[in-house]
This record gives structure tokens, C-alpha cells and sequence, in this order.
């Protein structure tokens, strides 16, 4: 009996040693260089990250020129932490990207970067400057997925992330003297308004 059991063990053992390169090669993922972007969709992925590292600069822009220096700071919190949560999570997730170069790509960062930028926009300033700059944020989301670094749904991640942080650290811009103004599109370009609350 014991020498039945002794049999098997080898048997089973020499089964492992065999099948063991095979099921490596099997479960190997050769990442190889993924194929090159066609001009065109390189210079919209190149125009994404620049719109992307812009969208923090205006957002830290409008807020100089309203001295709004408590906006400047809400704005810097957001930025690092929504980031900072995207880099992480690329980290930790491990997931592959669409032209399999790595496995970093959810959620995307370059998208995290813009979205903290609009949404610290239209939390503190209200939709007139927040949408504009949520338009920007689509299409850095849209660069990433046509150039294959990214799915749809890593970069719809990302703008949660920073929708999120907008929503908890954001407050409402109070202007100082009661001084209010607003810009308006016309029919013949823009209108601006300014009014004084007593």
C-alpha cells in the first residue's frame, strides 16, 4: 500500500515537472511594442496631455487673477489628491492597457490631471467656467482612448475620482465687497455683467 501511494506521488510529481513550462508559457503574457500610432492620432494623444497639464494652470490662472488665494489652495489639495488617488490605483489594479504595452491602465492619470482642473472649475467659479473646461477634460479622455493607453472606462474612472474630491474639498467662491460679474454668450459674442450686493 505504501509503495501504491509512493508511485503515485512520483507520478504526479513528474506530471508537474512536465506540464510546468507548458502551463508558464501558457499563462506568460509576451507585452512585445505595441504598434505605432498613425500621425494623426499621435498629435491628438500629444494635444490631450497638453490640454491636460493646461487645465490645472488656467484653473490656478483664473483663481491669481480673482485673488483668490483660498481657491488656489483648494485647487492644489484637489489636484494632488486626485492624482495621487489615480496613480496609486494604476498601482494596485494592475490592469493591462488596450495596445498591451503595460498593465497600468486604470485608472489614467493624464485624464485624472484634467479633471481636477474642471471640476475644482465649476465647483468654485459655478457651470460657466466649469463646462468649457469639462469639454477639454472629454476630449483628453477621448485622446487617451483613440491612442489605445487607456479604456473608456479608465478614464470615466478618473473623472469620478476628481468629481469626487471637487465635491468634498470645492466650496463656492465668495467675492469680496459683495462684487459680482458673470459672462454670457450673445448671439453677437459675449455680454459681460457686473452687479453689487447691498
Amino acid at each position: 500500500m505504501e509503495n501504491h501511494v509512493m508511485q503515485k506521488s512520483t507520478l504526479i510529481a513528474v506530471a508537474l515537472t512536465v506540464a510546468q513550462p507548458a502551463w508558464a508559457a501558457s499563462t506568460t503574457v509576451n507585452l512585445g511594442t505595441p504598434a505605432p500610432l498613425s500621425k494623426t492620432k499621435k498629435d491628438i494623444e500629444t494635444l490631450g496631455s497638453g490640454v491636460a497639464i493646461a487645465l490645472p494652470l488656467v484653473a490656478g490662472g483664473i483663481s491669481y487673477f480673482k485673488h483668490d488665494t483660498m481657491g488656489l489652495a483648494q485647487l492644489t489639495v484637489e489636484t494632488v489628491f486626485t492624482v495621487g488617488t489615480a496613480y496609486a490605483l494604476k498601482n494596485i489594479v494592475r490592469e493591462r492597457r488596450p495596445d498591451g504595452s503595460d498593465y497600468q491602465s486604470f485608472p489614467s492619470d493624464t485624464t485624472a490631471l484634467a479633471a481636477s482642473g474642471s471640476s475644482y472649475l465649476w465647483g468654485r467659479y459655478g457651470w460657466q467656467y466649469g463646462l468649457p473646461a469639462f469639454l477639454a477634460t472629454q476630449f483628453v479622455s477621448y485622446s487617451r482612448i483613440q491612442a489605445k493607453k487607456h479604456h473608456w472606462y479608465d478614464t470615466l474612472a478618473s473623472s469620478a475620482i476628481a468629481a469626487g474630491y471637487g465635491y468634498a474639498l470645492t466650496t463656492p467662491f465668495k467675492r469680496k465687497y459683495n462684487i459680482d460679474t458673470s459672462l454670457q454668450a450673445t448671439p453677437d459674442g459675449a455680454a459681460i455683467s457686473l452687479s453689487y450686493n447691498f
